[in-house]
């Protein structure tokens, strides 16, 4: 996936405020940095990624901010299920160590969600209130931060063991 750091969405999705912080974000935690003499990006969520555990959980978060804006501005639950699988899969694959870290630098979830976000409106299927999808979206999000803190705890737990 060729991931440049330019708006992802159009000029008349940027002209909504929260859709331009949206495409903005998403390239913030995906990819506004460039790794010298290669054309491979990375953000905030790959740095982030180096934090065992509290880098993820972070990430997370902001990732599902990302969602949850996208759904208040028209998101239909089937989109809103994509983007959640794009974060999900994020979350999960990017808390294993090294792997997850390389995983981080290729998938880039929030940026394919914008991707997403941008194609869907292009298709003109933007309408209404989808706040029980935004509620879903919370509670998911919360539901997965509790796992990772768990899991955290747990691998912590496992390595003091070992001393």
């Amino acid at each position: 996936m060729h991931t440049p750091d330019h708006p992802i969405l159009t000029e008349q999705q940027r002209a909504i405020p929260q859709l331009r912080w949206v495409d903005s974000f998403s390239r913030v935690l995906d990819t506004k940095f460039r790794i010298p003499g290669t054309d491979m990006r990375f953000g905030l969520d790959f740095i982030l990624g180096l934090v065992p555990g509290a880098g993820d959980i972070l990430s997370l978060g902001m990732s599902g901010t990302l969602v949850a804006t996208m759904a208040r501005h028209g998101a239909s639950p089937l989109l809103v299920a994509r983007m959640l699988v794009n974060v999900v899969l994020d979350a999960f694959v990017g808390s294993v160590p090294i792997l997850g870290n390389i995983f981080d630098l290729v998938y880039k979830a929030n940026y394919r969600n914008a991707q997403l976000m941008k194609e869907y409106y292009e298709e003109g299927r933007h309408r209404g209130s989808v706040w029980p999808v935004v509620l879903a979206v919370i509670g998911t999000i919360i539901l997965l931060m509790v796992v990772l803190v768990w899991v955290t705890v747990q691998i912590f737990e496992f390595i003091f063991g070992l001393f």
